[in-house]
């Protein structure tokens, strides 16, 4: 996972010059679950397919010129990096609604993730 990498892909794209704004996101794994209970790591699985699915609805924003998405499936630690996305488009009003609906969907649609305490 790079996300300079993927911001680098996002400027040399066609459409570059239409972008006023590249908005990323890196999920990682933390130490505590959301009840604050110790997390030692996590089992997740990606669906490629519903994430494909996802980044075309996202492209399809208004505003928004490209969606990239990078995901690590297996067991990680604490620590490790989980998902990466990054979001080109017009202006932060289309691209940052975007970038949260992409990854909300993501984690709801197209990833299953279990805790390990």
């Amino acid at each position: 996972m790079n996300i300079e990498q993927m911001i680098k892909t996002l400027k040399g794209h066609s459409e570059s010059s239409k972008m006023g704004m590249i908005a990323s996101h890196l999920g990682l794994v933390r130490k505590t679950s959301l009840r604050g209970d110790p997390v030692k790591g996590i089992n997740i699985r990606f669906n490629p397919e519903a994430i494909e699915n996802i980044v075309k609805d996202a492209k399809e924003m208004s505003g928004i010129i490209e969606v990239l998405v990078d995901t690590c499936d297996g067991e990680l630690q604490v620590g490790d990096e989980i998902m990466a996305v990054v979001v080109g488009g017009d202006i932060r009003d289309n691209v940052f609604p975007a970038l949260i609906k992409t990854v909300d969907r993501i984690k709801k649609e197209g990833s299953f993730k279990k805790e390990e305490f």
